[in-house]
């Protein structure tokens, strides 16, 4: 019962992300809504607000991973069991498409609106401001190595366990950590740095009845998956040999 508590958490928590972060994104991108060229400060702040949600919500249960970089890196550093990650992984996944899903339902008459698929998909999914695959790599391994290397020295040392206490002092310092990244990093592949965020909307976008929504780019898909799961491993071995 308590796994399945902790599952749910996780599958919450990352609906709430992605509802919130996708929301942003489609406020400040789609054709007539009032957050229409905002910009990235506020794109930047709604997907750091989202975080803070999402963790101070699912910590309690969980721990508040959000994210399967974060949980193989906790696999890496120690601090989680490897036989809860299958379960933590698939609910991050569905929650992150329903999520989008949501926040689909709330703009859905601006996306009909919306004469761009690019626009449209970049909603959903990151992608690159300039095609470059390696330097595309590259920016999602150091965006996630350095949000997680942070994560690991903020957060609460239960971080992680299913029955760790996180409230919102612990889960400010990771939406800070993100706001950061979104900031100064994030404009190179719109920061994905996490597989659950960019793969679960993505799949959203794919299946919704979306009028002129075009194709989901999966040839670039990999990028925001492989690139955080390096990135934040990379970070746990950064991590374990500074202790």
């Amino acid at each position: 019962m308590e796994e399945f508590t902790a599952y749910l958490a996780e599958f919450v928590g990352t609906t709430l992300l992605l509802l919130f972060g996708c929301g942003v994104n489609a406020n400040t991108s789609l054709k007539g809504t009032y957050g229409k060229s905002s910009g990235w400060i506020v794109t930047s702040l709604g997907w750091a607000m989202a975080v803070f949600i999402g963790v101070f919500v699912a910590a309690p249960a969980s721990g508040a991973h959000l994210n399967p970089a974060v949980t193989l890196a906790l696999v890496v550093a120690g601090k989680f069991e490897v036989a809860l990650v299958p379960g933590y992984i698939l609910a991050q996944l569905l929650g992150g498409i329903l999520g989008a899903t949501l926040a689909w339902l709330q703009y859905r008459p601006h996306y009909r609106e919306e004469e761009d698929p690019g626009t449209i998909l970049g909603t959903f999914a990151t992608g690159p401001a300039i095609k470059d695959t390696p330097s595309n790599f590259i920016s999602e391994f150091l965006g996630t190595g350095a949000f997680v290397l942070a994560v690991l020295y903020l957060t609460a040392p239960n971080l992680g366990t299913p029955d760790g206490k996180l409230g919102s002092l612990d889960a400010l310092p990771v939406a800070l950590v993100v706001l950061a990244v979104g900031l100064s990093l994030g404009g190179t592949t719109g920061y994905a740095i996490n597989p659950a965020r960019d793969l679960g909307p993505r799949i959203a976008h794919a299946i919704l009845p979306i009028p002129g929504k075009g194709g989901s780019n999966w040839g670039y898909s990999w990028i925001p998956v492989v690139g955080p799961l390096a990135g934040a491993a990379a970070a746990a071995f950064v991590w374990m040999g500074l202790q």
